[in-house]
């Protein structure tokens, strides 16, 4: 069967990617005709080529809950000052928001965009927050010289507590954060664009989400995350196609982070591990216990937010183990995954209190001999982003990640039309840079 076929079985197949797969694998499964296996001239299926053609017919909108909640979907502006922005997700328990740029475009520069939206980033809660507890280091550092001075030293009793009192911090606008590259370029899609348009964005770029807006709208109604894409992928379970690439072991592979393990010891502070996220600016880290060096936990970014709800561990950090804070008692519900499907791995699932995270004092791990699909279903299982990638003794030996996973999927190359929204232009502006004759130039 060659590529033209497959094509053809997919175009005239109704519904989502379980209907397409069973169309193909029903066609797979018929006796192959004298005239189709004795010619010479048809060019065998290759595996990557066919996956994407498949994933290129399989639209946006059959992904579960791709309409979620309004509530999920918040926006910032540009001159959001970070104490607002903060206040605004934390309160409304959301783990990022577009941004909104509020400046007037010069008319005499050029600028297209594929896409017709005021959005020119995303950006994380946790990004803002550690981004303000690098300031309150620095601000902490100069506070000891004032200290030494006879200078009153500032007291807090909390995270908000200590914002109010550093207007530096506080009152600093979010579009000074492009200068440090924390926000993510935006790439709004579509309902009826393709799964693959999907995959090569998330693949190529640093993104935590990809926006999907209304048909005939720049109004964002959802998002698409890197977890339904895995749930999807899954759903492939069974084409040679993807079998040819899931069904590999993981030593296989070359992923990102392979040779490059970050960790933190058991009884370092959570302030250490909060700074070694932070210059590293990895999802999470492995704690590992000093003696026996195994691993024990993990601390992720998306815990960041615990800081916040506990005032005296926020006061404390300095002095606060990791251990500690590792198997300190957090609320656990039992959930009915079956019934919570649509909320798992819909692109609503941005909740800041993410209840279907697993314990940070049990990551989730695998072994070199797993499959890259058994990494799959294990991360949709246990609701991770990551697995830590463990030995027979229990040692890290590195750690791989939805993104890692998405690679493995999509072309090598990008669409060099697709446009960031304006992230780049904003980043380069504020780092006080332009690009001239293909080269960037910093303006002193």
């Amino acid at each position: 069967m060659d590529l033209r076929k497959v094509e053809e079985i997919v175009n005239d197949s109704k519904g989502g990617i379980i209907e397409k797969k069973d169309a193909i694998l029903s066609t797979f499964s018929k006796p192959t005709s004298d005239t189709d296996s004795d010619d010479p001239t048809t060019p065998p299926v290759d595996s990557a080529t066919a996956l994407q053609l498949f994933l290129d017919h399989i639209p946006i909108s059959s992904i579960p809950g791709i309409h979620n909640s309004p509530s999920t979907v918040l926006v910032v502006k540009t001159h959001t000052c970070m104490k607002d922005g903060i206040k605004m997700l934390y309160e409304k328990n959301v783990s990022g928001a577009l941004i909104d740029d509020t400046s007037e475009r010069d008319p005499t520069t050029s600028f297209t965009t594929s896409f017709s939206h005021p959005y020119i980033g995303f950006i994380s809660f946790s990004n803002m927050v550690l981004w303000c507890l690098q300031e309150f280091q620095k601000h902490q550092r100069g506070n000891k010289i004032d200290h030494a001075k006879g200078l009153k030293k500032i007291k807090s009793h909390g995270f908000f507590s200590l914002l109010a009192k550093i207007p530096a911090v506080s009152e600093a606008k979010i579009s000074e954060l492009a200068a440090s590259f924390l926000w993510n370029p935006v790439f709004p899609v579509k309902p009826d664009q393709s799964l693959f348009h999907v995959l090569l964005l998330l693949s190529k770029h640093r993104l935590s989400v990809v926006p999907v807006t209304e048909h005939f709208s720049s109004k964002v109604v959802g998002y698409v995350t890197e977890h339904s894409v895995n749930h999807i992928l899954l759903q492939s379970s069974g084409l040679e196609w993807f079998d040819s690439i899931a069904d590999k072991p993981l030593s296989d592979f070359r992923f990102e982070q392979n040779d490059q393990i970050v960790s933190v010891y058991n009884d370092e502070s959570i302030a250490e591990a909060v700074h070694i996220l932070w210059n590293n600016k990895v999802c999470a880290i492995a704690v590992v216990e000093r003696q026996t060096q195994k691993l024990i936990g993990c601390v992720r970014v998306s815990d960041i937010h615990r800081l916040l709800d506990d005032d005296h561990i926020f006061t404390e950090r300095e002095d606060t183990s990791v251990d500690r804070f590792i198997h300190k008692e957090t609320e656990q519900i039992n959930h009915d995954v079956n019934h919570e499907l649509g909320a798992l791995i819909s692109a609503g699932t941005l909740a800041l209190h993410n209840k279907f995270e697993p314990r940070v004092n049990s990551p989730v791990t695998n072994t070199e001999t797993d499959t890259l699909k058994q990494v799959m279903k294990n991360l949709a299982e246990k609701r991770s982003n990551f697995s830590f990638v463990v030995d027979e003794c229990g040692r890290v030996k590195g750690m791989i990640t939805l993104r890692d996973i998405l690679m493995e999927f999509a072309p090598p190359c990008m669409d060099s039309r697709i446009d960031g929204g304006g992230f780049f232009d904003m980043a380069l502006k504020e780092s006080g840079c332009t690009i001239k004759d293909g080269t960037m130039v910093h303006h002193k």
